[in-house]
């Protein structure tokens, strides 16, 4: 039975560039550690790029770090930097929380999603568990300010899931399992909701059902279509993936 509905957010709640955004993102990041470490800026870059590809590494060992002990870690390995360093610390909270704000607009383009909000306060008000199923590659304060952003920023998500409470990214299976049973249920009561058919459909399949809300023909996918029109066929959707059982198309 269907207790949760799982939303991305990077284009399935939020329109944005997100490849600028990474860019722009990690680039500031770099400034700070080029002047901790005393190298040249695109160095600093490179450091940072590399620790984040890695993160997202289909190879990765098979650790149990969060995502952002790993990140810290092997840019630390890079850079001889140790980024548990209190002035860094502070310096990259800051940026987080509150500098990163100043990228909205220009070539990142971030606005609301047509239609996402309703949809995700229609999942609320049919008494599903709502969480935010976000690719945990960012920190929690960065997570809010994308938030705020797609305007969805005051509802109330049970589950955030971000680089400090994750152990593996999108598509993995195991980073699926460990949101879902932070929720306290198993992979097969839960909807998942995005628009990117690589990475919001697990990888091997753990009887996690996706609504896609993307531009592509994703095979798995028990609904496509946009999101602004999920919400109206939501209760029909989840009333047939119950009395049907996880993996069939609605």
């Amino acid at each position: 039975m269907i207790k949760a509905v799982l939303f991305d957010l990077d284009d399935t709640l939020l329109d944005i560039n997100l490849t600028a955004f990474v860019a722009r993102f990690l680039w500031g990041r770099a400034k700070i550690l080029s002047r901790a470490a005393r190298v040249p800026l695109p160095l600093a870059y490179a450091w940072q790029a590399q620790g984040y590809l890695e993160i997202n590494a289909p190879g990765r060992r098979q650790d149990s770090l969060t995502n952002g002990e790993f990140f810290d870690r092997r840019v630390s390995e890079l850079s001889g930097v140790p980024m548990d360093e209190a002035s860094l610390v502070n310096a990259f909270g800051f940026y987080e929380r509150e500098y990163i704000r100043r990228f909205r607009d220009g070539l990142v383009m971030a606005r609301p999603q047509r239609g996402a909000r309703k949809t995700v306060e229609r999942a609320m008000s049919l008494g599903y568990t709502v969480a935010l199923a976000t690719n945990p590659t960012f920190s929690l304060a960065v997570d809010l300010v994308r938030m705020e952003w797609a305007h969805v920023d005051d509802l109330d998500f049970r589950l955030i899931s971000h680089i400090g409470n994750s152990t593996r990214c999108k598509p993995e299976a195991r980073y699926y399992q460990e949101f879902c049973a932070q929720l306290g249920l198993a992979p097969e009561e839960c909807l998942m909701v995005g628009n990117d058919a690589s990475r919001d459909f697990p990888r091997p399949d753990i009887g996690l059902c996706t609504a896609y809300v993307g531009h592509g023909l994703p095979q798995r996918a028990v609904w496509r279509g946009p999101i602004g029109e999920l919400g109206n066929h939501l209760q029909e959707i989840c009333a047939t993936l119950d009395s049907q059982g996880a993996g069939k198309k609605v």
